[in-house]
């Protein structure tokens, strides 16, 4: 896997136009010989194609690639992950995530300008929001930006209560998936958020879980995507981790809950959302029994024989796993990334990393010492300097405090003057004591 699933399956469509621009990198190729010339002549160089300005990175922005497609995904991961490991990140990376808001409240995927205004050819999506407003609801006094992100994935909901990635097109798994973490962070029931047909999230979500019947197989509890042409559903490991996630009201930044009995796929002929996620929680449970991690479907035409590991998908199983009871049933695969994931991480760059202390958190693991991997001061290298460091007892510890600056300085002054009350009532004490005959 060379690049980190940015919001799971919903990038399909700059996928396929990356694929699209690539034959333009080797277009030309050698010059052939003229007919005639000896074999022991080189033939003239080949003019040279033309090679891409290199791309200028913005002040503040995390990650050194092409940020066109991922921008402000990988910084609002990066800043979850930073928040996940008590770490508060820089002025200046705030200011560049929330420049890149529309002013209809909509984030894109990247705005090179974000003096121009937005327009109708801007490519905003529901994904990028999502994001954005989870990682901005950690930092606190960030309401007015959370709320016009709120207000404008409430204006592009779907009639059946979901989300789909590009507003306009079907609902998929994983965009509604984010979008309830959205909605809980920010601090909104997702099921008030109702569309214009009456539905919410959760009625989208729960269409795209695969039943547990024996008909369904290996499939049985898993979540598809979407439908196919034909309205048929098949298991998405993406769209499954997202939305046990979701099934259960969780958000991205997710603590330790004490593990139970292993899950298990139940029928149920009025399939609740948390019933749902649970059945889901049982698929990841049983892909990940064999080897310990996920799979990256085989492209077409290749082998599939040996399939290759999808560490981001993983590390997503671990998060939902553990975040929903099933910890036990992800031991084996939090281990298998300590052990795997450290060049994928390197490769893919801030996102990567977050994805990795997002599982750490979630697992009560010391994201600092993840294999060997400092996972935070890598995550930290690769943008602008966090305001302040600060190393809690545990992993858990840091997911749990949602007090702002303000907060803080609220209770640092409270503390002092019950010191100094105590101070004063110990003198009067003193004096009264010295006073007496």
């Amino acid at each position: 896997m060379t690049t980190v699933r940015r919001c799971a399956a919903a990038l399909a469509a700059s996928a396929v136009l990356c694929v699209a621009l690539a034959p333009a990198a080797v277009a030309g190729g050698d010059v052939p010989a003229a007919p005639g010339s000896s074999p022991s002549v080189d033939p003239a160089p080949a003019p040279s194609p033309a090679q891409p300005a290199p791309v200028k990175i913005p002040p503040g922005l995390y990650g050194e690639k092409d940020p066109t497609y991922d921008g402000v995904w990988r910084q609002s991961l990066a800043m979850l992950g930073q928040f996940a490991a008590g770490v508060r990140p820089a002025n200046q990376a705030v200011a560049w995530l929330k420049g890149q808001q529309c002013a209809n409240g909509a984030f894109p995927a990247y705005r090179p300008d974000p003096a121009t205004p937005c327009d109708t050819k801007t490519a905003v999506d529901s994904n990028a929001t999502a994001a954005a407003v989870q990682a901005l609801s950690t930092l606190g006094k960030q309401r007015p930006t959370i709320d016009k992100g709120i207000a404008w994935l409430r204006s592009v909901q779907n009639k059946d209560g979901g989300w789909s990635y590009t507003p306009g097109t079907p609902s998929d798994a994983n965009s509604t998936s984010l979008v309830i973490g959205a909605l809980t962070a920010a601090g909104v029931r997702p099921t008030s958020v109702l569309s214009p047909g009456g539905k919410n999230a959760y009625d989208a979500l729960v269409g795209l879980s695969i039943p547990c019947a024996t008909e369904s197989g290996a499939d049985a509890g898993a979540f598809a995507y979407q439908p196919d042409p034909s309205g048929k559903l098949s298991a998405n490991d993406d769209a499954t981790a997202a939305a046990v996630l979701a099934g259960v009201g969780k958000r991205l930044v997710s603590g330790p809950v004490k593990a139970g009995p292993a899950p298990e796929c139940v029928p149920a002929a009025d399939l609740a959302p948390e019933r749902a996620a649970r059945n889901g929680a049982a698929y990841l449970a049983s892909a990940l029994a064999a080897t310990g991690h996920l799979d990256l479907p085989p492209m077409p035409g290749a082998d599939d024989s040996a399939p290759l590991p999808d560490i981001g998908n993983t590390a997503e199983a671990v998060l939902a796993l553990t975040a929903t009871g099933y910890g036990d049933q992800a031991n084996r695969a939090l281990e298998w990334l300590k052990q795997n994931s450290g060049a994928w991480a390197q490769e893919n760059g801030p996102a990567a990393y977050a994805q990795l202390i997002l599982a750490a958190h979630a697992t009560d693991t010391d994201p600092r010492n993840f294999g060997g991997i400092d996972l935070v001061e890598r995550l930290n290298a690769t943008g602008p300097a966090p305001k302040a460091v600060a190393v809690p007892a545990s992993p858990a510890a840091a997911a749990s405090t949602g007090v702002d600056d303000g907060g803080r300085a609220v209770l640092w002054l409270f503390v002092m003057g019950l010191v100094v009350v105590g101070y004063i009532v110990f003198r009067i004490s003193i004096r009264g004591k010295t006073a007496r005959p």
